[in-house]
């Protein structure tokens, strides 16, 4: 699975932006999409995930703030970011999870990652 990540920029504390991400290949098998972020000098975390089913998923720091949703026609997953803080600036990545039979008939399990998108929150 292909993935391209977008809508990143630079906005206010207290500010919005809606991040996408276009997925596109082996859509079929996208069992979960999530949304990580890394900020400098600190680990990657997973901000909140969508389930194939519509089930989803967030970290504490942003519960009740951001809301993953996706456009199947689409083939994209988007995360509303509401009342940004400083602390929420990082670049955001997107993956998603796969499950498919290969071509021998071997489970394949896997993440696929598409490239960060910046998101910069200062006055």
């Amino acid at each position: 699975v292909q993935l391209q990540a977008s809508g990143g920029g630079l906005v206010q504390p207290g500010g919005s932006l809606r991040l996408s991400c276009a997925a596109s290949g082996r859509i079929s098998s996208i069992t979960a999409t999530g949304w990580y972020r890394q900020a400098p000098g600190k680990q990657r975390e997973l901000v909140a995930t969508i389930t194939s089913s519509g089930g989803t998923d967030y970290a504490g720091s942003v519960k009740g703030r951001f809301t993953i949703s996706r456009d199947n026609a689409k083939n994209t997953v988007y995360l509303q970011t509401n009342s940004l803080k400083p602390e929420d600036a990082a670049v955001y990545y997107c993956a998603a999870d796969t499950l498919y039979y290969n071509d021998y008939g071997a489970l394949v399990v896997g993440r696929d990652w598409g490239q960060g998108t910046q998101v910069t929150v200062s006055s």
